[in-house]
């Protein structure tokens, strides 16, 4: 292959429902090897933004191994969770946290959204500090739960009690009770690790654009139940507020949580207002206030894990996508993360399940090209059933029109 042949990195989000991120962008890949040949160079690094298939492309980009764990779903039953690891020192552990409260695992019952809990998150926690994690990265996203982290707090050893000392049932339901925290029993060694959230949204804990008004509703909460678990969640953050942070030296916890040695209601409202917090439900809501917590938006994570804005420095097209291409893409996903690291030389595509922007709004946003997998009239069940076969073919389409633009040499 010649030197000038010209770069194509492949840098998508998994389709939720459909494929992998490494899935899509092998599929992808095929696409453009089919048409192009060796006349280019690719280079395939799957993305995620904190949420579905970050694990799997963090594990890939570090090398790392993933370990199997038992824990509970958000309604309790037995499942099966993933603890990712990195290699090489610090040991960092990955914990997708959908595992064990993802909402996709409970539809099969009517969905209970004050009883929803997450202790299965604080089980797979526990594995990790059990295989000797330093550092936990929960990637939050697709959660049917709203407790605030309550669930993996008792599943550390807190204990979250009533007025008469008596502790609070499980899930969202529990937190109008709640009148005192109790960490004489809470796993030092999660003192002892430092935290990191991934999240891709930047909604507070409480109020009109937090977990419970607008991310409630999918859990199946009517407008009673949000008010509920709205005033649940204030409560539990008016009462962690009071409890001191504990963070690693290294890393002082004043860096990494506002409000930290701040007692009170000023911590408490800032433990409410702060972006990001309502992710899951408020799952982030314990490690910050206790762990000195540092929320990270998950598609910048992902990007300086896997060396993408080195990559496409050099690169003639790069290639994203993702279920649906809409005006959210566009604030804190893959495909702005792809946008933000791309040079000005750099053309960037999507290839999406479904393409909601118009011509307009795709151009201004910087993307040169967008095509849709639907190849027709299709359901969505049929679209899922052949995905890595579409993407493959889209991408040849999107070759064979750039074709000329990528040989070697061209302007």
């Amino acid at each position: 292959m010649s030197a000038a042949a010209p770069l194509v990195v492949i840098a998508p989000d998994s389709l939720k429902g459909s494929c992998s991120s490494l899935e899509a962008a092998s599929a992808i890949a095929t696409g453009v090897r089919a048409v192009l040949g060796e006349a280019v160079r690719i280079r395939e690094l799957p993305m995620a933004d904190g949420g579905e298939g970050t694990l799997e492309a963090l594990v890939a980009a570090w090398g790392g191994r993933v370990l199997p764990v038992d824990a509970t779903d958000a309604l309790g039953r037995a499942c099966r969770g993933r603890v990712g690891f990195g290699s090489g020192a610090p040991v960092v552990a990955i914990i997708e946290t959908a595992d064990a409260n993802g909402l996709p695992a409970v539809v099969d019952r009517p969905l209970r959204p004050l009883d929803a809990d997450s202790a299965g998150v604080g089980a797979l926690v526990r594995a990790a500090l059990d295989a000797g994690a330093e550092e936990i990265l929960l990637c939050l996203g697709g959660s049917a739960t709203s407790d605030g982290g309550a669930g993996m707090m008792r599943a550390l050893g807190a204990r979250l009690l009533d007025a008469e000392g008596y502790d609070i049932v499980p899930g969202a339901r529990g937190l109008a009770e709640l009148s005192r925290i109790d960490l004489a029993q809470l796993d030092p060694r999660a003192t002892g690790v430092r935290w990191r959230i991934a999240c891709d949204v930047e909604n507070p804990l409480t109020g009109p654009l937090g977990a419970a008004a607008v991310f409630g509703p999918q859990k199946g909460a009517g407008a009673d139940e949000v008010a509920a678990i709205d005033a649940g969640l204030a409560r539990l953050a008016e009462l962690l507020a009071e409890a001191p942070v504990s963070a690693p030296a290294a890393v002082p916890a004043t860096d990494r949580c506002p409000g930290a040695g701040i007692p009170g209601r000023r911590r408490a409202e800032q433990l409410r207002t702060l972006p990001g917090l309502g992710a899951a439900g408020g799952l982030a809501l314990a490690p910050v206030a206790l762990f000195g917590a540092e929320l990270v938006p998950g598609a910048v994570l992902v990007s300086e894990a896997i060396g993408l804005r080195e990559a496409l420095a050099g690169a003639a097209l790069a290639i994203t996508g993702e279920g649906r291409l809409d005006s959210q893409s566009l604030g804190g996903k893959v495909v702005s993360q792809v946008l933000a690291d791309a040079g000005p030389g750099t053309v960037v595509a999507v290839i999406a399940g479904s393409v909601q922007l118009s011509a307009e709004a795709t151009r201004a946003a910087g993307i040169s090209a967008a095509f849709s997998i639907a190849r027709g009239p299709a359901t969505l069940a049929e679209l899922q059933s052949d995905t890595p076969h579409l993407l493959a073919e889209a991408a040849a389409q999107l070759s064979g029109l750039l074709a000329d633009r990528l040989a070697p040499g061209a302007a």
